[in-house]
């Protein structure tokens, strides 16, 4: 993070204390924690996006990628493969879908349909760097149309960062599935974002036409990391409904981006 606020980019960042340490040690009741203590990003989360807001993230999300595209960090961080995002998650949450047999076996084809359609692509051409990879609006808070501040980076790996792209894609696709957004509304919105984000990085076609593979890939991702971080307290709604809901919700991202269905 202090590489980011080094070079100019709009992120909440660690404070050190007056030793100079970034982790510090607390006294718990389950024994000794590590904590740190990060910057306050002003401001709030704006789910409502003007062209402003949307010429100011893209400008912003770009210049972290210069930054994440060029470092190499002193230590290794996850990777995000083809391994990682769709192969890995969907043995890991197998036991999730007892129960939800047709369901499953929809993700499985889904998944080896998107692997063959990435495999396709020349993504030695695709830039690469540390990724955000949850770039939706819950993680970043705007003090105005011009200014916004970028946190929660628990996910950062290493990856194609057009999946920090695809990431915040979803929430376009969101608007759209929950009525909120006409998809000409939202492909106009995403193109303000597009367009803003060219001005400092550079952005292929190849790159935005790998979009609805790699959204894709970020749901599987992320049902893995609901799965492996369930409890009865934090996601008392992970469960079978929720499942059948969000498998749902997938087959929605296909038919209108991947492979349409007769009747789409």
């Amino acid at each position: 993070m202090d590489i980011y606020q080094a070079n100019g980019a709009k992120v909440s960042y660690p404070i050190k204390a007056m030793d100079g340490a970034q982790i510090q040690s607390f006294n718990a009741a389950e024994g000794i924690r590590y904590g740190v203590l990060f910057t306050f990003a002003k401001g709030a989360v704006v789910q409502d996006l003007t062209d402003e807001h949307l010429k100011t993230l893209g400008r912003e999300m770009a210049l972290v990628h210069q930054v994440s595209s060029t470092v190499v960090l002193k230590y290794p961080r996850k990777e995000f493969t083809i391994d990682t995002m769709l192969l890995q998650p969907l043995a890991v949450f197998k036991p999730a879908f007892e129960g939800l047999e047709e369901e499953y076996a929809y993700l499985t084809t889904a998944v080896v349909q998107v692997v063959i359609e990435i495999e396709k692509l020349d993504l030695s051409k695709f830039s690469y760097g540390y990724c955000h990879y949850d770039f939706l609006p819950k993680n970043f808070h705007f003090e105005n149309e011009r200014s916004l501040t970028f946190f929660d980076f628990d996910f950062a790996g290493k990856g194609y960062l057009i999946n920090d792209i695809s990431s915040f894609y979803v929430h376009y696709f969101m608007e759209v599935w929950s009525g909120k957004l006409t998809q000409q509304e939202a492909d106009r919105a995403f193109a303000v974002f597009v367009e803003s984000y060219r001005t400092v990085k550079p952005l292929s076609e190849e790159e935005l036409k790998a979009i609805p593979y790699f959204g894709f890939a970020f749901w599987i991702f992320y049902l893995r990391f609901q799965y492996e971080n369930f409890d009865d307290w934090s996601s008392i709604f992970f469960g079978p409904k929720y499942l059948k809901q969000r498998v749902g919700v997938i087959k929605q991202w296909m038919d209108w981006y991947i492979s349409p269905s007769p009747n789409s």
